[in-house]
Parts: C-alpha cells; structure tokens; sequence
C-alpha cells in the first residue's frame, strides 16, 4: 500500500513545520502533543519504579547502580535512602500528574471531544496551545528539580507538612521548591484546558446532538473537567502558601503557629476528586469500545449519566477517609465511611452497565475489545478493595500499608493504562489513517495483563502482613523477613511489566509507515468522528454534520443493517395510498 491511500490534509501543505507540528493550534496535534509527552513522562516512571523494586527486593545488593562506584564511596545498599525518598516522591507525581491527566484529559479529550460533537475545533483553539506549552513548561521544570544540587522533592507525592514546610525540615534546597512551581504550572495549565473543553462541549455541538445524544466519552471528558475546574483552587492556594513558608518564613502549616493538617486537607480536596477526574475517561473509552465490538447499544445509557453525575457530587465528600489516623474526630470519621462507601453505588452501576452491554453481544476480541474487558477486570479489584479502606475501623491498619498501595494502583491502573491502551488502539487508526497490527497489540495486552496482577496482587498479602510503605529497607524489621519472596516475585513481575510496553513500542512506530490503512470506519462505529477521512483535515468536517440520533444504534430491529450512523437521516417511509 502507498501513502496515497491515506486522507491528506490539504491544509497541512499551506503552513510551515513548526505551525503544522509544534505551535499548532489543530486540536488533533495538540492532543498528539500531550500524548506523545505523557508517554515520555511514563518511561521516567516506569524507570523510578523499576529501581525502587530492586531497592525493595535486593536491599542489601550494590548493582547495578552502585558497583561502579569507589569503595570509599559506596553504600550498602541499590541506592541510597535520600535518593530513594526521591524516586518515591516523583514516581507518584510523574505518573498521577503527568502522565495520567495528560494523556486522558489533555490527549483524548483534544483528539476526540471536538470530532465527537460535530466541532470543527476547541473553541479557542490559541489557549489551547497555550494550555500545551505551560504543560510542557511544567514538566520540564518538574525534571530539572533532579539537577539542582541536593536532587528533586523527597518529601512524598503528597507533600505533607511539616516535613515539607520549612527548609530546616528537608535540608536547604530547591527541590521541593521546584516541585511546587511544576505542579501550580501544571494546574494552571489544565484550567486554561479544562474551561475550553467544557465551552467546546456546550456551544459548538452540532444541529440536533442534545446533551442526551452525546457519545459517554464527551460526557466522562466534560464530567473530568468540570470536577477539576470547582476542586483544583484551593489546592493552588495551598502550594502557594507551602511556597511562602518555605520562602518568606511564614507559618501557615508549621507546628504551634499554624496546622499542618490544613494542607491535607487542602490536598485531599483536590485529591479525591482529582481520582475520578483521571477515572472517568478511562471509563469513557471502555464505554465506547464495547458496543462496537459486542453490536450492541449500550445498557442503561441515561443511567450512566445520571451514575456520573451523582460520582462528581460526592467525590467533593469524601476526602477526609485519606485522614481517619489523622487525629481526626471518630464523629467526623463516621459521614466519610459513609459516603467513601456510597460512592462505590454509581461506580457499580457504571460498570454493571457495562457487563449488561457484553451479555449476548456478538462479540469480537480485537485488541481494543481486549483492553476493555481488562479494565472491567483489574477495576473490580480496586473498587472492592476500596470499601476496605473507606471504612474507618479496618483504615486505621491498612493504612500506610501495601494493602493501600495495591488497591491504588488497582484503581487507576485500569482507567489511565488498561482504557488508556483501549483508547490509543481503538482510536488511531482514525488519528494516524493506519491500522495496529494486532498480533503486537494482543501480545502487548497479554503480557501488561499477567505482569501488572503479578506486580499488584501480592501487594495486597504484604498490606495484611503489616508491611508498611515507603520504606528503604524491609530487612531491617524481623517481621518482615519472612515477606521478602514476594517483593522478589513482584520486582521480576515489574521488569516483565516495563518491557511488555516494546510490543507496543514498535507496533505504534512501525505501523505508522507499514500498517494497513484504515479507512474513514474501520470498526463499523456509529459516533460521528467515523464520517470524517482518517485522519481527519484541519476543521474535520466538509460540512457541519446533523445528528439524528444517539450514539450507540447497534442491531436495531428492522434496521436492515447492524449499525446506524448518527448522521445518517431516517429513512422516509413510502407513502400509501389513500383509501377511496
């Protein structure tokens, strides 16, 4: 096949290199820009949680990373324990705040929202460069906090105060400094995003596309930027008055003159909502995936609707179950075991919706239909272990425990990597006009599949055993010896994680030269980013589309075909004649 057999652009030849590729304001680059960023992002990730697994399962070793050095000079140990405190810090910050939020809120919601709602753009398609490039500012300041003289933040993802506070607690240095500004960037980043999405998806729907036509993507994207919009200020305040303790002296969240628990909650007011901001369109993509490859419509769409809203209500109340040993009041623990569980009923319906579209599909196992049911799988897990430590009574032991680091991961593991994948897979053919190969992707989804329960499950077993978090060296507590094997079993099960992602590596490069080509529908979907050529040109439609229809026609009877665009008009009954 040539290059001729693949939708041009004609716009693309009337601009330059650095308009087409780099200051874009196409919304399809720039969701491109944010992928491909989030993607580099996740090798740094992967990377630091691949040396904190050896550390953890070869405490006492000195390679690889330390057999170079002079004796002198070495320690016991794969790296040392301040380093360690780092990698611990910026694996959690790399991969929930950039490389999750980026890759479903800043990548799929670029791509996607405005082609699925008729759009021939964002709405202010200049901020949403700007929007990019303060991401990409954010990010790089984030990795220079490694090259500053006493390296990058180490006082935990989170940031908690009093350690974080003054200079005195964390030794005189601009890491934690550094992280601050990256993260405050990085959020003014994703509101300046945020407010364009959600006016694209109000004003520039196409003629007849109601809010109750919408595809569930466009409704999980503009739920995810809503609940950042109303939850991510005062965590902004709060960074900025960690920045002045640390600066100017002063003692918002310093022992005897301010509250250092002020900033966890500040934190975790954002924090809880932030999960389902990065969950929901994790759950989006899954959404749409299955009706196409089970030929049905989608079971109980207005309750899944209703189900995320109601999930975006209260994940405003219950950020304090991240504080039950805290030093919080039992009587103030009680309504947060409360709606910590309550929220867990619309996250059922969600996903009980989505088995209901499975039962008597015609189902067909392509590589994204397998990423979806992966997700139903290892998201399950994390739902039902998260009843554990929303209930105060069982917290106060999981907590800080592995227990607690399994069932985290369990919970968006699946939506930022299983529907993460299902999206890129099901999706590029129309971003690229190429198809995946799909031996590669079924390989790649085997594999991430059986290494990520390998990595994650025994976790849950080293949680009940007592095994604390964010420790350097578990050989130092007797009671631990005996885990040890399975934190051996889980740093293989990491390395076999990290090179599972090759497959996908070398099936998304080489597939954009050699991979078949795709056609405007290559999934026979009824959503309307299938009507424009694959790729889409600059302002995607010829003509500004008319929606007749929901999203998900599938099988319907007396259709005469098994999927009904919702474009395409009905068709007009012939007309009978009048009885004389």
């Amino acid at each position: 096949m040539t290059e001729a057999h693949v939708a041009v652009d004609p716009h693309a030849s009337a601009v330059g290199m650095w308009r087409r590729y780099v200051f874009s304001t196409d919304h399809k680059m720039i969701g491109r820009q944010y992928m491909l960023l989030s993607l580099l992002m996740a090798v740094l990730g992967g990377a630091t949680a691949y040396v904190m697994r050896w550390q953890l399962a070869w405490p006492q070793s000195s390679v690889p990373f330390t057999g170079w050095l002079p004796e002198s000079l070495a320690y016991q140990g794969v790296i040392d324990p301040a380093f360690y405190n780092q990698l611990v810090t910026m694996h959690g910050t790399i991969m929930i705040f950039f490389v999750a939020m980026p890759m479903l809120l800043g990548g799929l919601g670029n791509c996607l929202v405005p082609l699925m709602i008729g759009a021939p753009d964002m709405a202010f398609p200049r901020l949403n460069m700007l929007s990019f490039w303060t991401f990409f500012a954010a990010s790089m300041l984030l990795l220079s906090s490694f090259l500053v003289p006493a390296g990058a933040a180490s006082a935990g993802w989170t940031m908690y105060a009093p350690l974080s506070a003054r200079p005195i607690y964390t030794g005189v240095y601009w890491g934690i400094n550094l992280w601050l500004i990256a993260v405050a960037l990085e959020f003014v980043a994703f509101l300046l995003g945020g407010i364009n999405l959600v006016v694209t998806t109000i004003n520039l729907r196409a003629s007849g596309l109601t809010f109750m036509r919408l595809p569930l993507m466009v409704w999980m994207e503009l739920t995810s930027a809503v609940l950042f919009l109303l939850s991510v200020g005062p965590l902004i305040a709060g960074v900025l008055l960690l920045l002045l303790d640390r600066l100017a002296g002063t003692s918002f969240f310093v022992p005897n003159d301010g509250d250092p628990l002020l900033w966890q909650h500040l934190f975790w007011f954002f924090g809880h909502p932030e999960v389902y901001v990065l969950l929901l369109p994790g759950v989006g993509a899954v959404l749409e995936i299955l009706p196409v490859f089970a030929r049905k419509p989608v079971f109980g769409y207005r309750a899944i609707v209703w189900s995320t809203a109601a999930t975006g209500v209260l994940s405003f109340m219950v950020w304090a179950h991240h504080m039950f040993i805290s030093g919080i009041d039992p009587r103030l623990a009680t309504p947060f075991s409360i709606t910590t569980i309550l929220i867990s009923v619309p996250l059922a319906i969600v996903l009980f919706a989505m088995i209901a579209t499975l039962w008597r599909g015609s189902i067909r196992f392509a590589t994204p239909m397998l990423w979806a049911l992966g997700f139903i799988a290892t998201f399950l897990v994390g739902g039902l272990t998260g009843i554990f430590v929303g209930a105060a009574a069982l917290d106060v032991y999981f907590h800080g425990t592995y227990f607690v680091v399994a069932h985290f991961h369990y919970a968006l593991f699946p939506s930022v990597f299983f529907g993460g994948f299902a999206a890129i897979y099901f999706w590029y053919p129309k971003m690229f006009g190429r198809m995946l190969s799909e031996r590669l992707g079924q390989l790649h989804f085997a594999l991430t599949f059986v290494a990520f329960n390998a990595v994650f499950l025994p976790m849950f077993v080293l949680g009940l055993g007592g095994h604390m978090r964010r420790i350097y060296d578990p050989t130092v507590y007797e009671f631990l010896r005996p885990l040890m094997p399975l934190h051996v079993a889980a740093t293989v099960a990491t390395i076999v994680l990290l090179f599972s992602q090759l497959p996908f590596v070398i099936n998304v490069i080489g597939s954009r030269r050699f991979g078949r080509p795709a056609g405007p529908n290559p999934w026979r979907a009824a959503t309307l980013e299938w009507t424009t050529p694959s790729p889409p040109p600059h302002g995607n439609f010829a003509s500004a589309p008319t929606v007749y229809r929901g999203p998900y026609e599938y099988s319907v009877p007396g259709a005469g075909e098994d999927v009904l665009p919702q474009n395409q008009p009905p068709r007009l009954r012939a007309a009978t004649p009048s009885a004389v």
